[in-house]
């Protein structure tokens, strides 16, 4: 009876130590797959282009609108756009640097936006907007949530 509560106690241990070890390794591989999910997530989120204007000083409101319309009408015109979002600077901070106008135009991919940016529909708005705006600021990125 002596020798069989030590191995008793030997064989719960060993138990123990194996069961912990399995769960240390379970452990270790859970920050992988939490890695895969996260990039699996960020492969599926939108690629956002950025636009900003500033346009030149004594540009009318009526070219300004024309500049709204074209690049709004881009939307239509390019089937790689997905989505398209404007507005006019309204930040109290001061910070925009005279850009007054942004725009984000979304894609599904880095082929979809660099097809907009050799179509012809686009440079012919370049073309367009050439007399009126001052500067602009692009600024690419992947969505994330």
């Amino acid at each position: 009876m002596k020798f069989h509560l030590p191995l008793c106690l030997v064989l719960a241990s060993l138990t123990t130590l194996t069961t912990m070890t399995v769960r240390a390794d379970d452990d270790a591989k859970a920050p992988k797959k939490e890695k895969k999910a996260e990039a699996k997530k960020s492969k599926a989120t939108k690629l956002n282009h950025v636009v900003a204007f500033k346009f030149k000083d004594g540009t009318s409101k009526e070219d300004i609108k024309k500049v709204e319309d074209a690049f709004r009408a881009l939307k239509t015109k390019i089937p790689q756009v997905q989505k398209l979002t404007w507005g006019l600077n309204n930040s109290p901070e001061g910070f925009n640097k005279g850009f007054t106008h942004a725009w984000i135009v979304t894609f599904n991919s880095e082929e979809d936006r660099n097809a907009y940016l050799v179509h012809p529909d686009h440079k012919e708005f370049g073309k367009l907007i050439g007399p009126f705006v001052a500067d602009v600021f692009v600024f690419d990125f992947w969505g994330k949530d």
